[in-house]
């Protein structure tokens, strides 16, 4: 790795995972605020993000132009919309240079705009970014596959603050995939996201989610395997955003290195497939 410090941009800068982001780069090692973007119009405009942040002056000035941003850097951290992050994926191809991508919700078409960005630039994509989400994970994954799908119900349980406005969240569809991944199944045709009125009996071998919305809470989210007078309970609690901007932080140094190409945090932490 060079010996430079990584020249890192933020995008959102001004919403709370970018202000997070601002903080976690400003404490760590081997990454500095190279930009800060956020939308025309916003009041942030001009402003110094480390002050937006809390940090105190950084002379970083937030900026609404983020190729300039991008051509200069090493890598740039995107938790903001699915529009948005197709468009910073296809500048960061241009700039061939490392693009963490935190957003959830994107459609089919957008990871298929990832899947093309990514023959140019370094894209490091989870739907969760904490290292306890992705061990979980592989954990969920390895009880799916040990108890059989016709004894053991699969249930994906999350709550998330009264402003997220995805659902199911990225990191409950993660998990989702894990469990399917273990059965051998793909999960979108065995995946059962709403119920309502008369819904008969639940079909074996279905990956059930139920989704929550109230208050503050960062991210919590279970799996649980309901067998016959049994049930297995996987779970993780997320107090505090800056468990993510420490994952995409290191994913963006993990990346620096790696060859053009799309990845994900359990190559970043070494866990296998």
């Amino acid at each position: 790795m060079s010996d430079n410090p990584m020249k890192l941009v933020v995008v959102g800068a001004a919403g709370r995972m970018g202000q997070t982001l601002i903080r976690v780069i400003h404490e760590t090692d081997g990454a500095v605020l190279h930009a800060a973007i956020e939308r025309d119009g916003s009041p942030f405009v001009g402003k110094d993000a480390g002050e937006i942040a809390g940090v105190g002056p950084l002379g970083v000035s937030v900026t609404t132009d983020p190729l300039e941003a991008f051509l200069d850097a090493d890598g740039v951290l995107d938790f903001t919309s699915p529009a948005g992050s197709v468009e910073f994926a296809g500048l960061a191809a241009q700039a061939r240079i490392v693009h963490v991508i935190g957003t959830t919700g994107c459609s089919a078409n957008d990871e298929q705009k990832f899947e093309a960005a990514a023959r140019h630039a370094r894209i490091i994509r989870s739907g969760n970014m904490s290292l306890g989400v992705n061990l979980l994970g592989v954990l969920v994954e390895q009880a799916a596959r040990a108890l059989p799908a016709a004894q053991w119900d699969i249930e994906v349980v999350e709550m998330h603050h009264k402003h997220k406005v995805d659902a199911p969240s990225g990191t409950a569809l993660l998990l989702g995939e894990a469990a399917a991944k273990g059965r051998g199944i793909s999960l979108q045709p065995n995946a059962v996201k709403v119920r309502d009125g008369h819904t008969g009996a639940r079909s074996d071998g279905t990956i059930g989610f139920a989704t929550l919305r109230g208050g503050s809470v960062v991210g919590d989210h279970s799996v649980l395997l309901a067998g016959e007078g049994e049930i297995v309970t996987l779970s993780h609690s997320a107090r505090d955003r800056s468990i993510f901007a420490r994952g995409a932080v290191a994913s963006a140094l993990w990346g620096r290195t790696r060859k053009p190409g799309l990845y994900d945090m359990l190559d970043v932490l070494g866990l296998t497939h």
